[in-house]
């Protein structure tokens, strides 16, 4: 299940970044470029407290994200 979430945030966060670059998108969600790049490319996992400030920044809802788990 952790694999397929993980999967769902990185095609989320990719889409959601567009044409910014990663420093760009990274100011706009709180964390860092490098793991922002992590998380896209599956070598990250996030903790829920990331995932709280991405959430804020984005001014989202975790159901934005898994809308089929929530």
């Amino acid at each position: 299940m952790r694999h397929n979430l993980d999967r769902q945030l990185a095609r989320f966060l990719r889409k959601e970044r567009g044409g910014f670059s990663y420093a760009q998108f990274a100011r706009k969600t709180g964390i860092s470029h490098q793991t922002l790049f992590r998380i896209e490319h599956g070598e990250h996992h996030l903790t829920l407290d990331k995932l709280e400030t991405i959430l804020e920044k984005l001014k989202i809802r975790l159901k934005d994200i898994f809308p089929d788990e929530f």
